[in-house]
């Protein structure tokens, strides 16, 4: 989700300044990058309607948008910063690398590298290549007081000397992040990067890449990071927060969206529900917010409830039949929708809901419906009451309001409705917290409505 919100973001503000959104893959780390996670993300995206206008599937004047089909270019760019000796191999070892840290870290300094091979020659370098001694290649970081203007934070500060020459590539044929998006950004003409507050700390390393290959800055923006409802990050830990699974549990984009524009947005007054062309209209750099932004379940709950109950029954419909028995009919489900869509928070509940109306035969314990200590004799007297009074209702009358009528009155002479109504209602849903009865006989239609009656004073009996 907090990729999505970054993307989310980053289309909100292209489309609102007329500009273009692209869609990049970064997999250059290959251990980290499969093309089923490709798959989803371009899947997702797609259903969420957040269109890019360049990249991936698309095109565009800079393909390739996939960077592990851009070596060559980043190995252009890679020998440049070694002919230039702002880069250089580095052969040290991760036990050597370790044990630098730990030195750093019992003074009480912050861990960098610090630069032991800085001091090697071109020639010295070149035979430790030959003899396949393992190597990264490290940039040199200028030391010296670095800032750049955030359009959400303001002024950042970095003191470059407490980062050390940073790892910029494997080997001229895997370049790292850090590299790879400094060429692609300056190659693709992007004006402004926008993504999570825990790249700042990239920001410097990028910046002095640029500076060294005379590439000119582009404008960051760094959202907010996603909280769990404890305060810290929202990762995996807090379970499975993916759009893959909240798509899955039938919440509808629209509500995704509209949910995710509202962490670390703000429209700066009390409206909580908008659609995808108002959040563009809407959308500003100025209103996003620097705290963290709490990822509550409980307000996409509501968000999705409220767009539910915008759809029509047929819509509705069509959204419920990946959660119910194959080959329903959509006029059977539009009549089982109605009864819940002011209740529903997401599509998958239908699936619990709705279960009794498309059942051959319903299966529940008995004592469920005696209405409180009523008794068994008392509970099979008022089904066959209810039952008579039903034979006689023709089917033009049989709606909820003409079964209301009729039943009420009869209810309220028990003296206890529960009485009456409590049965009749399980007998028809075969469970304990169901629609109004009515409705659901309306629902079931007469046919269906007396057959299940008959089948509970026989499990009764």
């Amino acid at each position: 989700m907090g990729n999505v919100r970054t993307a989310l973001f980053n289309y909100l503000f292209a489309r609102n300044q007329k500009g273009d959104f692209v869609l990049r893959i970064e997999d250059t780390d290959k251990e980290r990058s499969e093309k089923q996670w490709e798959d989803d993300l371009l899947e997702n995206l797609k259903w969420l309607g957040l269109n890019w206008n360049e990249g991936v599937e698309k095109g565009g004047p800079y393909e390739s948008y996939r960077q592990s089909e851009r070596t060559d270019l980043y190995e252009k760019y890679l020998k440049k910063l070694l002919d230039e000796k702002k880069a250089y191999y580095c052969f040290c070892t991760e036990e050597e690398l370790e044990a630098q840290r730990q030195e750093q870290m019992s003074r009480g300094e912050a861990p960098r590298y610090r630069g032991t091979c800085r001091q090697l020659t071109i020639d010295q370098q070149q035979k430790q290549l030959k003899a396949g001694t393992p190597s990264v290649i490290r940039f040199i970081m200028e030391v010296k007081p670095l800032a750049f203007e955030d359009l959400v934070r303001g002024k950042v500060q970095f003191d470059t000397g407490l980062i050390g020459d940073t790892v910029v590539a494997k080997d001229l044929k895997t370049p790292l992040y850090n590299f790879s998006v400094v060429i692609d950004d300056f190659e693709m003409k992007i004006t402004h990067v926008i993504r999570g507050e825990d790249h700042i700390a990239n920001t410097p390393k990028q910046i002095l890449l640029q500076e060294a290959l005379s590439f000119p800055r582009p404008v960051y923006i760094h959202l907010p990071l996603i909280l769990a409802e404890d305060r810290t990050k929202l990762s995996k830990r807090h379970g499975d927060n993916s759009v893959t699974r909240f798509r899955k549990e039938g919440y509808l984009p629209e509500a995704v969206v509209n949910f995710l524009a509202l962490l670390g947005w703000n429209p700066g007054d009390e409206r909580e529900i908008f659609s995808l062309e108002e959040l563009v209209k809407e959308f500003s750099v100025e209103k996003i917010q620097k705290a963290g932004a709490v990822f509550n379940v409980k307000r996409l709950d509501w968000i999705n409830g409220a767009y539910i109950r915008k759809k029509t029954p047929k819509e509705l419909a069509e959204l419920s039949k990946p959660y119910l028995p194959e080959g329903v009919k959509t006029e059977d489900v539009e009549k089982v929708i109605v009864l819940y869509q002011a209740r529903l928070k997401k599509m998958s509940e239908i699936t619990e809901l709705a279960d009794f109306f498309f059942a051959k035969e319903l299966k529940y314990d008995k004592k469920m419906l005696i209405w409180k200590g009523a008794g068994e004799q008392k509970t099979r007297e008022a089904l066959e009451q209810v039952q008579k009074i039903l034979l006689e209702v023709k089917e033009k009358d049989w709606n909820k309001e003409k079964l209301q009528e009729i039943l009420m009155p009869e209810a309220e002479k028990v003296g206890d409705r529960g009485l009456l109504l409590w049965p009749l209602r399980v007998a028809l849903t075969g469970k304990e917290a169901s629609a109004g009865p009515f409705e659901v006989a309306q629902a079931l239609g007469k046919t269906k409505t007396l057959q299940r009656i008959e089948e509970a004073r026989t499990l009764i009996q």
